[in-house]
């Protein structure tokens, strides 16, 4: 997951420090790999439920029947980091996979989140008060393991 979260971070042509956040389905809350990359970059993992990933469906570049079979929504990299990005988000990198997990990378002003997973140093700080503290413009990675 680090290493096609890094490719996704190169493709867009900007710094890992500019990552704001991670952002998933919630029945990855305790996925270990979300978590690891989590703390790699130092950011929040955020999740979604399916209903919220759904929602996003007519902004995704590359929706996926099989998905929804599987998950409930069209798709979750890119629905995710949508959704994390809030209703100013922009797909920045569509959906890139490696042979186990899928990233997406979008672009927005704030941060939206119906279930924070706090990881690292955050464990004792709200996402938000994190969020003030980072660029005015966050960068979310959208991923599926």
């Amino acid at each position: 997951m680090i290493l096609l979260a890094e490719q996704a971070l190169a493709t867009a042509g900007i710094d890992h420090l500019m990552l704001t956040g991670i952002a998933s389905l919630d029945s990855r809350v305790a996925e270990p790999a979300m978590l690891a990359a989590a703390t790699h970059f130092s950011v929040p993992f955020l999740v979604f439920d399916a209903g919220t990933l759904e929602a996003q469906s007519p902004r995704l570049q590359n929706p996926s029947d099989i998905v929804f079979a599987l998950t409930g929504c069209h798709g979750v990299a890119e629905a995710a980091a949508l959704a994390a990005t809030g209703k100013s988000g922009a797909l920045i990198v569509p959906k890139i996979k490696s042979a186990h997990a899928t990233a997406a990378i979008a672009r927005g002003e704030f941060i939206e989140s119906s279930q924070d997973v706090a990881v690292g140093r955050w464990q004792n700080e709200s996402v938000s008060s994190y969020l003030e503290s980072r660029l005015p413009m966050s960068m979310v990675l959208g991923a599926a393991p």
